[in-house]
């Protein structure tokens, strides 16, 4: 089997004035190309730093990751990655937002003009390609932070919580919208989330990380179908698989 993503014996440890901390145990994990993969686990179980890692922007205390087959020694460049804070620039507008990862990467941006209205159009911002993030709700102004992160059409994208800062209706829609524009363009995408139910709509295997420090303790795959709407959340698969996870956090006394 292909592999898009190899942690192998990867862990974190942290100095502190008082000794070490130990953030992440020894983490192996192999991701297929195109997989849904959601890190769920209590904060500070290492959820984060496993992505910041990945991403070659936070250093490994031991181990080894690959991505495509190469190894990750520092900042990856052709990747997407998507956080809790939208991080837009004020001054531009949301297409401008979406081609300022063209113009970074030294790109024609007048080639991937059409592509990046195409994506701002597929989550509902035909309208609003031209406002300011001032003049955006949340919801919209991470619907374009979806969309830049797309732009370069990525192999792997990483995904901290983006929906984490949202509230329930807004982020109830984007679930659907990612669900949408990843089902239209497949990638490999590790995301990383508090919400069980969120992680089970929108994953092909959900990684259960015990408390700090975190440790792979459940792998879930999911063999459910696509779009996962409303009834579909509501059926007794999709509840059994919510109330496995949840018994395991039940074991820590975390629920």
């Amino acid at each position: 089997m292909s592999v898009a993503v190899s942690i192998t014996g990867v862990s974190k440890t942290y100095r502190s004035k008082t000794g070490e901390v130990s953030a992440l145990d020894p983490i192996d994990l192999d991701i297929a190309p195109g997989a849904f993969v959601s890190l769920v686990g209590p904060s500070g179980c290492g959820k984060s730093t496993l992505l910041l890692m990945l991403a070659g922007l936070l250093a490994r205390s031991s181990g080894k990751i690959l991505v495509d087959g190469r190894a990750v020694e520092g900042p990856q460049t052709d990747i997407g990655i998507v956080f809790q804070g939208n991080v837009l620039v004020d001054w531009r507008s949301a297409l401008d937002n979406v081609l300022l990862q063209i113009e970074m990467r030294g790109k024609n941006r007048a080639s991937y003009k059409e592509r990046a209205l195409a994506l701002l159009a597929s989550v509902g911002l035909k309208d609003f390609t031209s406002r300011l993030p001032h003049e955006l709700s949340g919801g919209m102004q991470q619907r374009t932070a979806f969309c830049r992160a797309l732009i370069h059409d990525p192999p792997l994208i990483l995904m901290d919580e983006p929906l984490g800062a949202l509230d329930a209706m807004t982020r109830e829609q984007l679930r659907g919208d990612l669900e949408r524009l990843l089902m239209a363009n497949p990638k490999t995408v590790l995301f990383v989330t508090h919400s069980i139910e969120e992680a089970v709509q929108l994953s092909d295997e959900v990684i259960v990380i015990s408390p700090r420090p975190g440790r792979i303790v459940r792998r879930v795959k999911l063999d459910l179908p696509r779009p996962r709407d409303l009834h579909l959340r509501q059926s007794p698969e999709f509840q059994s698989i919510v109330a496995e996870i949840k018994e395991i956090f039940l074991s820590y006394g975390l629920i």
